[in-house]
């Protein structure tokens, strides 16, 4: 968009004769006029009086704070734009999955006359003529779902979200940041590893309570490091972290190849790297937030990336479960990978719990035998 603008006030002579002063990622104009470009923050956009806003591919935007990060956005730039009679906001986007600011507008005022908000859907060849045919019947032909949405303009129908906003509110407990550990209780813990690219190295921690004759799998802490970071300093901290909990094995999936075992065992944890993929774990994970045998962290990144997970449908019917693209998905995969461990470890036999508590009592000095003390 904005070598578009730049391209124009070039080309006019009336409107280059305008330009005060030009940085790579604003343009300034006589009569305090300037054109900027922004990232989709909801943040940052605050406190402007706008006349336009150009939202360039706005189905796509993503944010490690929200899951709808363009309704966030655009709902933050309409304040600015109500200051300036005659302002104009403008989505461009090819569509993606049917939520979201672009789904909405489509869906409320498509096609109606009259209506305030005009929704202009086109196919490629008819912006763009200049497009081969055979370009697009190859992508359809490869990809359907994908080539629709992108050639043709079509909302992709094979994606849905994972879960909802309200299963997991009710799944959170307000305020609560992370659990200190307790004396006696068995936890679990799981890590998604990276080498300091693109992805974070994110660990989880969880257990399993017992409540109402009813298993709870219950997260108690989740850490994140950010790239760049050194692989080696972050294990080391993520090994302490583990032993205050009483975990010495932690469970992974192999996408990180052998260097996690290693540089853990290290420093005196065990990784397993038996763990399903993260798709399979997703899918166990739903049935525990929807029948609230889940508790999650206040953490507004987990939820973010929680909620942005979306259900694929392949061709042979199989559903996937995935981030979005150019998303991330590791403090959710760590999270789920100890809640789903935690959860899935059998009941102790009545007599291993007994002598479990009699051990434990023994051990804070307590009379095992003297329930009343």
């Amino acid at each position: 968009m904005f070598r578009y603008v730049c391209g124009l006030l070039d080309a006019v002579p009336m409107l280059r004769a305008l330009v005060v002063r030009r940085t790579a990622s604003a343009v300034e104009l006589r009569g305090n006029v300037v054109i900027e470009v922004h990232t989709c923050s909801y943040r940052s956009t605050r406190g402007y009086a706008f006349a336009a806003v150009i939202a360039d591919e706005c189905a796509f935007w993503k944010s490690e704070d929200s899951a709808s990060p363009d309704v966030e956005v655009l709902n933050a730039v309409r304040p600015g734009l109500a200051t300036i009679p005659g302002s104009l906001l403008v989505a461009i986007s090819s569509p993606y999955s049917r939520k979201g600011a672009p789904w909405q507008a489509y869906k409320n005022h498509y096609g109606r006359d009259g209506d305030p908000v005009l929704v202009w859907r086109a196919d490629t060849r008819s912006m763009n003529p200049t497009v081969p045919e055979h370009v697009i019947a190859d992508a359809v032909a490869t990809d359907e779902p994908a080539a629709r949405a992108e050639w043709l303009a079509e909302f992709r129908s094979d994606l849905e979200a994972f879960v909802s906003r309200e299963v997991v509110e009710a799944a959170t407990v307000p305020g609560r940041r992370w659990l200190q550990p307790v004396q006696g209780t068995r936890y679990f813990g799981f890590t998604d590893p990276s080498g300091g690219g693109q992805d974070s190295f994110t660990v989880a921690v969880a257990h399993v309570e017992e409540r109402q004759g009813q298993r709870v799998a219950v997260l108690d802490y989740v850490g994140e490091r950010r790239p760049p970071f050194s692989p080696e300093q972050v294990a080391a901290e993520y090994a302490e972290v583990l032993k205050a909990y009483g975990v010495t094995t932690v469970q992974s999936d192999r996408y990180a190849g052998e260097w996690p075992v290693e540089v853990f065992a290290r420093h005196g944890i065990t990784v397993e790297q038996s763990a399903a993929a993260k798709s399979d774990l997703y899918r166990e994970l739903l049935p525990l937030l929807n029948s609230g045998r889940c508790e999650l962290l206040d953490h507004p990144k987990l939820h973010a990336q929680l909620l942005s997970l979306e259900r694929r449908t392949a061709r042979g019917g199989r559903d996937s479960i995935d981030h979005p693209p150019t998303a991330h998905d590791d403090v959710v995969n760590a999270a789920a990978g100890a809640l789903v461990t935690a959860s899935t470890v059998p009941r102790e036999p009545g007599m291993i719990t007994f002598m479990r508590i009699v051990h434990e009592r023994h051990q804070r000095g307590l009379d095992p035998w003297n329930w009343d003390a």
